[in-house]
Formats: C-alpha cells, sequence, structure tokens
C-alpha cells in the first residue's frame, strides 16, 4: 500500500479551479484531463436532510418535515438513501479528516468530518489517514455530517483512486461530506458540460424561494454551489436546469424563505445508478 500523499494534495488544492476551467477551454483539455481524473465517474448531489422543508410520500401525500411519522418506511430523507447504500455495504473507512478543509485551512466547518469510502478498494488506503468502521459507526457518522450542515456527494469519483493511488475504481464508493466554503465541487461550474453531467442532482429534490420571507441578504447567492441562483426584477430567481439541489441556499438562509421539498418516487433509479457504476457490496 502506498501512503495518500497528503503534503502534496494541500499545496496543489487551490490549483482546482484553474484545472476545471481547462476543461472548457479545449476539447482536447477536456478529453485529457476527464481521462486523468473524471473517467466512468457519476455521484449524485443529496442536501442535508435539515434543511428539507417537505417530504412528499410515494402516495404523494405532503409531510411536515417536522410531523411524527408512524410508519417511516414509507417516508425517505436524502440522507437515508445514502443510509439504505451503507446498511448494504462491506469494507467501510472514514477519513480522519477532510481533506478538503484541511487544505483550505478552513474554520468555520469540523475538519474530522472526513469522507466515507466503501468497497474492496478501501483495503488499499493507507490506515494512517483513515480508519475501518462498522456499519452504525458509518450511519452516526452521517447524522454528525447532517448536524454540522453538511450535505454530501454520493458516487463514483476517480479521483480519489488517483490522489490515493488505489485501484480499482469500480469497487470504490465515495461519499464526500461538503462544506460551502471548502468544498472541491466548487468547481462544478467551471467544469466542461460533459463533466458535469456525471454530477447530478437526486432525483425528487426541488428548490423554491418563498419571496413573502426573503430579505434579499443575497446569502443563498453568495454559497450556491451550481451559480444557479440570481438577482432578477429585485427577486430571487433559481434556474432548475442548473441546481443541483446541493441545500447550501437553504441552511445559509436566515429567514428560511429558500425552501427544498424532496418526492422519493424516482429513488429507485438512483439505487439502480449506483449499483451500476459501483460494486461496493461484495
Amino acid at each position: 500500500m502506498i501512503d495518500v500523499n497528503v503534503f502534496v494534495v494541500k499545496r496543489i488544492f487551490h490549483l482546482r479551479f484553474k484545472v476545471a476551467r481547462l476543461t472548457r477551454k479545449s476539447n482536447i483539455m477536456n478529453k485529457i484531463i476527464t481521462k486523468i481524473l473524471f473517467e466512468n465517474d457519476g455521484s449524485y448531489f443529496i442536501p442535508n436532510s435539515n434543511a428539507v422543508d417537505e417530504v412528499i410520500s410515494v402516495n404523494e401525500e405532503v409531510i411536515d418535515v417536522n410531523e411524527k411519522i408512524d410508519d417511516v418506511n414509507k417516508i425517505v430523507m436524502p440522507a437515508d438513501f445514502i443510509k439504505h447504500i451503507i446498511k448494504d455495504a462491506e469494507n467501510i473507512v472514514i477519513m480522519n479528516k477532510c481533506l478538503c478543509r484541511y487544505s483550505s485551512d478552513c474554520e468555520d466547518y469540523p475538519l474530522d468530518l472526513g469522507c466515507i469510502f466503501i468497497g474492496k478498494t478501501t483495503k488499499k488506503i493507507s490506515r494512517h489517514f483513515c480508519r475501518e468502521v462498522t456499519v452504525d459507526e458509518a450511519l452516526e457518522h452521517i447524522d454528525k455530517c447532517n448536524e454540522a450542515g453538511l450535505i454530501h456527494i454520493m458516487g463514483r469519483n476517480k479521483m480519489d483512486t488517483v490522489w490515493m493511488n488505489v485501484r480499482p475504481g469500480e469497487e470504490l464508493l465515495t461519499i464526500c461530506n461538503c462544506c460551502p466554503c471548502c468544498c472541491l465541487w466548487k468547481v462544478y461550474p467551471d467544469l466542461s458540460d460533459s463533466i458535469q453531467n456525471d454530477f447530478i442532482k437526486l432525483p425528487g429534490i426541488d428548490v423554491n424561494c418563498d419571496y413573502s420571507k426573503c430579505i434579499m441578504c443575497k446569502q443563498c447567492i453568495e454559497y450556491c454551489t451550481a451559480n444557479a441562483l440570481d438577482i432578477v426584477d429585485d427577486k430571487v430567481v433559481i434556474d432548475k436546469n442548473i441546481c443541483i439541489g446541493c441545500g447550501h441556499c437553504s441552511n445559509k438562509c436566515p429567514t428560511n424563505a429558500m425552501n427544498i421539498t424532496y418526492d422519493n418516487q424516482d429513488i429507485q433509479t438512483a439505487f439502480d445508478r449506483i449499483d451500476n457504476l459501483v460494486d461496493y457490496k461484495s
């Protein structure tokens, strides 16, 4: 096993935006960078469950998230999508620190809430930088990330196999726990369309603005990962073709004007996509 070169990653982390922009400058650079860092990728942006205002069950009944649910099996919160995957998994490790926040000297969010990795390839990750955990410990980690206001990005991520120097990628599932200030995926708007197509919104997530509550503080715009928000005619407008449903806008809104609803009717398509991308169960 080869140790993760955290020192090198920390030194080059600030270059991520320049690298991302190169994918838009030429088709050749896009192909090269895709081949090196993004080939066969596929991930979902999953909002913090605390940012969700309403959950719409499969029978289209709208339920207030503060209401006690007797039949919990009929409700799937965004984080429950991740937990379902974890419960089916073997070979789970948690990184001792978030490399993104560590590389950015983040002071706003916990450094110790690192990524979760699942699959046989985790056996090749240096134990200097991660620890093996049980299913219950991984589930508890997700709860801590939600409490801290972090959002999740789950899927197959070639970049992780590169910086950790581990293979194969089809046996490594990544669950990032991202803050709005230091996340690697702040580069998302700078990436080429072809790369962006592999990183998508969780099915059923919808984001809206309640203008009666909006005070035009523009914090939602500042923290939007996808640059999907703008001011038009003195109102916050959401470009839903760009919005990735990360939930940062809702988490940061001081008046709860930004609302997220979740309809889990199409959740099986997300499970199928993850299963096709990564063999994490064996």
